[in-house]
């Protein structure tokens, strides 16, 4: 990334194979962050591989979500996306709008190296940051093993989203990873008091084998 006075740049192709190579191929672009902009929500997502997700499936909906309409712009490579059950084909330089929060879409990249740029906000709302944004540098601690890193990093997306079922789903993994049952358990009541969908993710969740066999956690997720 490059700064000036007047003007930030950062190079899409350059951040995400940098990135993917700690994160599996698929590595998601801090644009929004990177770039200090304040006013709309913007991100991309790069793909290293064809044939592999680029975005994950999810609607804009849950406790992470910002309830966005969002625009997803395909910049590098080409992709396949479904909404709501729906393929459509997107070479480079197409765009899809998804504009009913309450649909699911995902993308698989049809060519390595596919980079999606994804900007989303709120029709005639001033833009806010959704829990998922706020926690910033998590998923790279997370990606790099470093969980009281990760710990530390997703505790502050408490600071404008106090009680989000999703950061205390996060904190209750990364407690977990760092052996600390007692407190992994009493974030994951927290998350699933709030949000009951996400005891069906915790049952699988590899973040939680440590708790496998504590009554308390088979218990939470019955």
């Amino acid at each position: 990334m490059s700064t000036t006075t007047s003007y930030s740049t950062i190079s899409l192709h350059d951040a995400g194979r940098e990135a993917a190579e700690n994160a599996g191929g698929r590595a998601r672009v801090a644009v929004r962050h990177d770039l200090g902009i304040g006013s709309f929500g913007v991100n991309a997502f790069y793909q290293a591989a064809a044939g592999e997700q680029v975005i994950g499936e999810h609607d804009e909906l849950g406790p992470g979500a910002g309830g966005h309409e969002e625009l997803y712009v395909v910049i590098a490579g080409s992709a396949m996306f479904t909404v709501d059950g729906e393929t459509v084909e997107a070479t480079n330089g197409t765009a899809v709008f998804v504009a009913d929060p309450a649909s699911k879409r995902s993308a698989v990249a049809t060519e390595d190296g596919t980079i999606v740029l994804v900007v989303g906000g709120r029709p005639g709302e001033p833009y806010q940051l959704s829990a998922g944004e706020a926690m910033g540098p998590f998923f790279e601690l997370y990606n790099a093993k470093d969980y009281a890193g990760a710990l530390e990093a997703v505790e502050a997306a408490f600071a404008t989203h106090p009680g989000n079922a999703l950061v205390f789903y996060n904190v209750a993994c990364m407690e977990s990873l760092l052996g600390r049952a007692d407190e992994a358990i009493a974030a994951l009541n927290e998350s699933v008091a709030k949000w009951p969908a996400y005891k069906e993710l915790a049952v699988a969740d590899d973040d939680f084998a440590s708790l496998r066999d504590d009554p308390r956690f088979e218990e939470l997720v019955a």
